[in-house]
């Protein structure tokens, strides 16, 4: 949910219309958590679920079989995820596009636990140009103060840089 709401501070600031807002299915410690950021360049009405995404980001690869992580993406679409392994390692059966990066790795390089949200948020920077770095470094600094802002930072821009460099 954080990340949600980072990515929706970070498109205002690079001057688009954004919102993000959580999902939430069984209400249970443990449960699988949504969250959803629509970002355009008019101001957007509509309130709901998002039911045909761009993009989905995965940061725990072990809801993939429990939970349909594809549902309503396109074959346009993309798909990132949090793994180590090569996207056709994965399993997923989609013509979107599959990305994977190794963000648990990254945070635990730069922050020391394994939290991945910063990481990943560099990382779909990178991948998609839909949110700049620029923007997203205040938003980050907004959210994360002291050495733990700093943390995230390195964070996101690792993340930024690795993903920049492999394409």
């Amino acid at each position: 949910m954080i990340t949600a709401e980072l990515f929706a501070i970070a498109a205002f600031a690079d001057g688009k219309y954004s919102q993000a807002f959580p999902y939430f299915g069984g209400e249970r410690r443990g449960a699988p958590v949504q969250a959803f950021v629509r970002i355009d360049d008019r101001p957007i009405r509509l309130r709901s679920k998002i039911y045909n995404p761009d993009y989905v980001i995965l940061q725990d690869p072990s809801l993939i079989g429990i939970v349909d992580v594809l549902q309503g993406l396109g074959e346009d679409g993309m798909i990132l995820v949090n793994s180590e392994l090569l996207p056709e390692e994965i399993g997923l059966d989609t013509k979107a596009r599959v990305v994977t990066f190794p963000a648990t790795k990254i945070a635990l390089e730069t922050l020391g636990v394994p939290i991945t949200n910063t990481a990943i948020m560099g990382a779909f920077s990178a991948l998609t140009g839909e949110i700049t770095i620029d923007a997203l470094k205040p938003a980050i600094e907004e959210k994360f103060t002291g050495e733990l802002g700093e943390k995230n930072l390195l964070a996101a821009t690792t993340a930024y840089e690795r993903v920049r460099a492999s394409l």
